[in-house]
């Protein structure tokens, strides 16, 4: 009984977010050789495309990106046309490390069809989400992926405190938030991100929305945060029924 009230209650939440992301939809249109010295040696602990590069010679070429999107598929399980993450393929076999760096950032705090790996683990260190796992920065708050982020935020201290608390939330759970929509745009040694993004919140039969627009600044081979604007969520009531 336990099991089919979890599958439900699920499949509940599947059909919650396909709902609130249509209604959005609808309202809002290298390796380099290491350097000799070793004293300036990067860290084994970080990934290997990191420490391999060169801080002279990391350059960016200008483009303009959809990143990740929104499309209906059909869900076997739950017989209906559900709206699904698409990620933008072709880029990410051509992608830079500070791009991933930042595409890796926001995607750790705003849901991606994250999903256990088999059994959750007690130390929840299996959870599986699409951006990570499609940008080879492994399980959500893994070594792999917090390495990465804090090699190139060194010098973020806020951004390096935030990722303290790194989250683990599954698709499934009463309250999350999830992606619409990323754009990405690279100028020079900038790259601006914007995203749409909604929320539920299954308990209080509530939903929101709101958009962020990101700047960041390469030098050398460090990242600077040099603006965010994050819009006011709006907040709406939804009706979700009950088998």
């Amino acid at each position: 009984m336990k099991k089919i009230c979890t599958k439900t209650f699920v499949l509940v939440l599947i059909l919650a977010f396909a709902i609130q992301s249509c209604t959005q939809n609808s309202k809002q249109g290298t390796t380099q050789e290491s350097q000799s010295d070793s004293t300036n040696a990067v860290s084994t602990d970080t990934i290997a495309s990191t420490a391999d590069t060169n801080p002279e010679n990391i350059q960016l070429t200008d483009k303009k990106v959809k990143f990740l999107w929104r499309e209906k598929k059909y869900n076997q399980e739950v017989k209906a046309d559900v709206s699904s993450l698409v990620l933008n393929e072709d880029y990410i076999k051509t992608i830079s490390d500070p791009e991933r760096a930042v595409l890796g950032l926001i995607a750790t705090f705003v849901g991606n069809e994250c999903a256990w790996d088999g059994e959750a683990k007690e130390d929840r260190s299996n959870l599986k989400c699409k951006i990570l796992w499609a940008l080879d920065l492994g399980y959500q708050c893994s070594s792999k992926q917090m390495d990465f982020l804090r090699q190139w935020f060194r010098a973020e201290p806020k951004i390096l405190e935030e990722l303290k608390n790194c989250p683990t939330t599954p698709d499934g759970a009463t309250i999350q938030d999830t992606f619409d929509e990323i754009n990405l745009e690279v100028k020079g040694n900038q790259i601006l991100v914007s995203f749409k993004a909604n929320g539920i919140n299954l308990r209080d039969a509530t939903s929101w929305n709101w958009t962020e627009d990101h700047t960041y600044e390469l030098r050398g081979d460090e990242l600077f945060l040099i603006n965010k604007k994050v819009s006011e969520k709006k907040q709406s009531k939804i009706s979700v029924g009950e088998n």
